[in-house]
């Protein structure tokens, strides 16, 4: 077996083990809400549980794993807990982002804002059926998060490692919340900078995708300050590329690959490393054509087409797929500096995570 199908069957036993779990908790945060309140409560928490269920790689929550284990964390229980309030908490982000983003689709199924609002239809509820949608769903999503927390209080181990690792997540969305905002404000302003897009790629993916998780596994491990530092640069280098490649992946891919439709990015004005480049190199015909669709949600099939091909004939595309490689490149560059600090395994399976990405934007 060759050592990237080596990280392919370990992200699939860390995914199913991770899903068990959640499972479970899904279970328990239904069956305590059935309990203690009513049957519209039951109502929004299940379409919270729906896209929690989802799922995809599950990789933030195997990242958790991945930094507890390469610290030395051995227990088992106590660690695909912390992965899964990581998940959820990953999936409340998920119901609020698809609301900003007017996203319908959320990992080959309805998000959860359009599944309640298909219910409020279907029971012919007064009032407007996407305002309801918005609205239970963005209550579900915070029950979610808030129960997450309570898994991470709750886990059986030191109160100050507990302590620590739930102040990290805290400052992770802060941090998120920045990037969200940011990337909003990009959709509507005149002129977006590279600076700009590179900081969202930053604030939105690499602290919360990589560099978070990874901290937080660490810190249950007991691992100093020190130590949780120096993944830094990694994740940092390995966000940028995941979210690069996500980017291409949901524009030139398949709705069943990307999860979503891949008129949206373009649908919603998204200024993406691919979109800022291909208006940055596109002549004043092309140029004022993207400005045109990008945030455009009447969209057609034909434009989108259009947009794919000024990606292409500018550039942008192979741009953003060098830019990915490049970081790629620097990222694997700074696992040289961990030897010694984290287990072989460790340092591999991350090594090969990142390598794996170059894959998504072909």
């Amino acid at each position: 077996m060759s050592k990237l199908s080596e990280h392919t069957s370990r992200l699939i036993n860390y995914k199913n083990e991770i899903d068990d779990e959640i499972i479970f908790h899904s279970k328990n945060l239904k069956e305590q809400t059935v309990q203690k309140f009513t049957e519209y409560s039951a109502v929004g928490v299940d379409a919270y549980t729906q896209v929690l269920a989802r799922g995809g790689k599950r990789i933030r929550g195997a990242l958790t794993i991945v930094g507890y284990e390469m610290c030395g964390g051995s227990n088992k229980k106590i660690i695909l807990q912390a992965a899964s309030a990581i998940e959820m908490t990953h999936a409340y982000i998920l119901v609020l982002d698809d609301i900003m983003d007017k996203s319908k689709i959320r990992r080959g199924g309805p998000s959860a804002h359009v599944l309640l609002e298909n219910y409020h239809k279907q029971n012919q509820l007064a009032g407007d059926s996407s305002h309801f949608g918005e609205s239970i769903a963005i209550n579900a999503a915070l029950i979610g998060s808030h129960y997450a927390q309570g898994l991470i209080t709750s886990l059986n181990t030191d109160a100050d490692l507990k302590l620590r690792a739930l102040s990290l997540l805290n400052d992770a969305i802060i941090v998120t919340g920045h990037g969200q905002i940011n990337d909003i404000f990009n959709e509507v302003v005149d002129e977006v900078s590279e600076r700009a897009v590179d900081q969202v790629l930053e604030w939105k993916t690499a602290q919360y995708t990589f560099l978070n998780p990874l901290q937080f596994g660490m810190t249950l491990a007991g691992a100093s300050k020190k130590t949780i530092e120096s993944v830094h640069d990694y994740s940092m280098h390995a966000g940028r590329a995941f979210q690069i490649t996500d980017d291409i992946l949901g524009t030139f891919a398949s709705e069943q690959e990307a999860g979503k439709s891949p008129m949206d990015d373009i649908r919603e004005g998204k200024r993406t490393v691919l979109a800022v480049e291909a208006l940055n190199r596109s002549d004043s015909g092309d140029k004022n054509f993207l400005i045109q669709m990008l945030g455009n949600e009447k969209l057609t099939y034909i434009e989108f087409i259009r947009c794919k091909e000024i990606f292409t004939e500018t550039g942008a595309l192979n741009f953003a797929q060098t830019k990915a490689i490049e970081h790629v490149s620097k990222a694997k560059e700074s696992l040289k500096g961990c030897s010694g600090v984290f287990s072989e395994g460790g340092i591999e399976f991350l090594d090969q995570l990142v390598t794996s990405l170059l894959g998504r934007s072909k």
